[in-house]
């Protein structure tokens, strides 16, 4: 059984084209959900697993941030009040380390925009070829 898809508009109803649901689920569930929906395994599964990558890269650097302030707080260098807690969080994120901190977001905002982007790509390549929308 297949579910049709439709885009409803100021009353207006059509049918949802695999480009947009490609390029839709790309970019609100996670990239390379939309590549996997059109059966591009491959691509779908290297901006996946690079987005995961990514996604788990910045999480353990976070981590690993807030445990060293946690440790601080329990030696008692840094005193338990939020303003001293919130200064000690921010100097965490100015720090030395704080330029590459960036580096796993950009990597995942570029697999979050080229999921987007080529899935709906190859969606309207899909689309084309079959001439009828799904």
């Amino acid at each position: 059984m297949f579910v049709v898809y439709r885009c409803v508009i100021n009353g207006y109803s059509a049918p949802m084209t695999r480009s947009t649901k490609a390029a839709l689920l790309s970019g609100l569930i996670f990239p390379g959900v939309g590549h996997l929906v059109l059966k591009y395994y491959l691509r779908g599964t290297l901006l996946l697993i690079s987005a995961l990558v990514a996604l788990y890269v910045l999480v353990d650097r976070a981590v690993q941030r807030a445990l060293t302030i946690v440790d601080r707080i329990n030696s008692g260098e840094i005193p338990l009040e939020v303003g001293a807690i919130s200064e000690a969080v921010a100097n965490s994120a100015s720090g030395a380390g704080a330029l590459g901190d960036n580096a796993p977001v950009i990597v995942f905002g570029i697999c979050w925009l080229v999921g987007i982007i080529d899935s709906y790509r190859r969606g309207l390549v899909l689309d084309r070829s079959s001439g009828t929308a799904d």
